[in-house]
């Protein structure tokens, strides 16, 4: 199995990376830094797996058409590319190019992974598309440009999968959400300047507390469940996103 994960040396990205290849996948870990690609390449090397680091754009059309046309068969292809979020502001008080960022990011990156993974596929007659985002399409005030982005995402999706289906590709998302490992002070400053430590820590507190199971999701769940996902017992399900974040969604 060939799996390409897009922003793969991120906390997700190698967490999933590392669950495929140990179910004996190769992994394709595409992104924008060598150093980072490489050295992830080479811990799941070390432990028996197989896996190609390729600096990739993954905004640029030409520059993933071409890694795509190296690896060959893709079996699946997962975007995790950042999107420039903007948390933490009011809508009424945000910049327009603040808002739209995410939305024209999360666009962009996911249409040119997809269509690249697509063309193989369908003519392949199988593969599994997958994209990830947090399920803040349903409402999620002061997540600023999140839940539009997280909306037009999630159409896409659903598009993709009813347009692919019947050349045997499958087509989905899995929403994630506050993953406490990866929701470090500095990502998290990222996004929202205004965020301390005692911030991160009530944040973190909050979000196992606003969880079904009063815990939050880990690394090690969501890695798994995406393996699950692209295995052959997951085979009849698309065109719909996986609700992962362990809260209501309506």
């Amino acid at each position: 199995m060939n799996v390409i994960i897009y922003g793969a040396a991120g906390g997700i990205g190698t967490a999933v990376a590392e669950e495929f290849a140990r179910r004996g996948a190769t992994v394709h870990l595409a992104g924008r830094t060598a150093g980072t690609l490489e050295a992830l390449a080479a811990r799941i090397r070390e432990a028996g797996g197989k896996a190609e680091p390729a600096v990739v754009d993954a905004y640029d059309e030409a520059a993933v058409e071409a890694h795509a046309e190296s690896v060959g068969r893709i079996d699946v292809s997962l975007n995790l590319v950042p999107r420039g979020d903007m948390q933490g502001v009011p809508l009424v008080d945000m910049a327009a190019a603040d808002f739209t960022r995410a939305v024209t990011n999360g666009l962009t990156t996911n249409f040119i992974t997809a269509r690249a993974a697509a063309r193989r596929m369908t003519v392949q007659g199988a593969g599994l598309i997958l994209a990830l985002d947090s399920g803040s399409a349903h409402g999620s005030p002061m997540m600023g440009s999140t839940g539009p982005a997280d909306a037009a995402l999630d159409t896409f999706v659903r598009n993709l999968a009813m347009e692919v289906g019947p050349s045997g590709v499958r087509v989905m998302g899995i929403w994630v959400a506050g993953l406490l490992e990866t929701l470090t002070l500095e990502k998290l400053q990222a996004v929202n300047a205004a965020i301390d430590a005692n911030a991160l820590s009530g944040i973190h507190a909050g979000l196992d507390a606003a969880r079904m199971l009063r815990r939050s999701p880990t690394l090690a769940e969501i890695a798994g469940t995406i393996a699950f996902l692209a295995s052959p017992a997951a085979g009849g399900i698309t065109g719909t996103w996986l609700n992962a974040t362990g809260m209501f969604a309506s």
